[in-house]
């Protein structure tokens, strides 16, 4: 609840949350939907892109672990629109808008940019061509996804940030199962690796945004945001090269 005396903007840039769609202001709404809706369709493009790859496990061990996935990411994404039907969203359409599997070329650059009406990060419209690439990117974008649910699990409207950290525990074990699979593949497949952490590492980069986004000022004021996109991304790549190392890369 908002002090009757404060402004909302002012309440939130306080530090306050919101626990209701009646309580949120339309250019909060706003933001609150693009959030939820990036995350969505990214979850939704992630499980369609991963499931390619289970057939490519080399071993029971790790066609479990890729269905884990295959299936939490699915599971992530119809948690989020559920507080999202809150606001009104038609769940059902929603989630049958797009073809989630759908991908570009794989020597396409789109840098940061998103695909008309499609909020997933750029870097799940690249295809994954075998189970090394599989797991490399799956790590380098769980190291990603662990980063950026710091901020989610702190956002000011308060039943999103619940689900958020609900949903956090298991992204980390997402990136953890891929970590295991790629000490594996350092041996098995070395030249596989470093090729895919080359293909891989910029497009995960890109999915942070820009620099000094003019953006970031009005989600901050919101309490949607805590730290910059390129904070953000300095301490994924700082993650990531610790993670890396720790396997021989």
């Amino acid at each position: 609840m908002t002090n009757d005396t404060i402004p909302v903007e002012e309440y939130l840039a306080q530090g306050g949350v919101l626990t209701a769609p009646g309580n949120v202001p339309p250019r909060y709404r706003g933001e609150l939907l693009r959030l939820m809706g990036s995350f969505v369709d990214s979850e939704l493009a992630a499980s369609a892109g991963f499931a390619s790859a289970i057939n490519w496990a080399p071993g029971i061990k790790e066609r479990i672990a890729a269905c884990r996935i295959t299936l939490e990411k699915a599971d992530h994404a119809e948690r989020v629109l559920a507080v999202m039907a809150e606001f009104g969203t038609a769940t059902a359409r929603y989630q049958a808008q797009h073809d989630w599997a759908a991908r570009v070329s794989r020597v396409d650059d789109l840098g940061q940019a998103r695909q008309s009406g499609d909020m997933r990060l750029s870097v799940f419209h690249y295809p994954i061509t075998d189970w090394t690439d599989a797991v490399v990117m799956n790590v380098l974008q769980g190291l990603a996804t662990t980063v950026q649910m710091t901020e989610l699990s702190q956002i000011s409207y308060a039943p999103l940030a619940d689900t958020f950290r609900q949903i956090a525990p298991r992204e980390a074990r997402h990136a953890e199962l891929g970590l295991e699979g790629l000490a594996r593949l350092v041996v098995s497949d070395p030249g596989g690796v470093r090729d895919s952490i080359s293909y891989w590492m910029p497009r995960v980069a890109a999915g942070f945004g820009m620099a000094h986004s003019p953006r970031f000022d009005l989600q901050a004021r919101f309490g949607l945001r805590r730290r910059p996109n390129e904070a953000l991304r300095d301490a994924w790549q700082s993650l990531a090269n610790t993670r890396l190392a720790a396997c021989g890369l």
